[in-house]
C-alpha cells in the first residue's frame, strides 16, 4: 500500500513537473507602431543630366545617323 501512494506520488510529481515546463505563446500587440527606416540615397540626377545632353547633342548633330 506504501508502495503504491509512493508511485503515485511520484507520476503526480513527474506529471506537474512537465506540465510546468510546457512552452507558452503570448501574441501581444504593440503600444507603438511599427517604424521602417531605410537609409536609401537615389541619384537620378545623374541619368537626367546624361539624358539631357544626348538630347542635345542629337538635335545639335542632324547629320549623325
Amino acid at each position: 500500500m506504501v508502495k503504491n501512494f509512493t508511485l503515485s506520488c511520484l507520476i503526480i510529481l513527474v506529471l506537474g513537473g512537465l506540465a510546468a515546463c510546457t512552452p507558452t505563446v503570448e501574441v501581444a500587440v504593440p503600444d507603438k507602431p511599427i517604424t521602417i527606416n531605410l537609409n536609401v540615397k537615389i541619384e537620378h540626377e545623374i541619368r537626367v543630366k546624361v539624358e539631357r545632353d544626348l538630347e542635345d547633342l542629337f538635335a545639335e548633330e542632324d547629320g549623325l545617323f
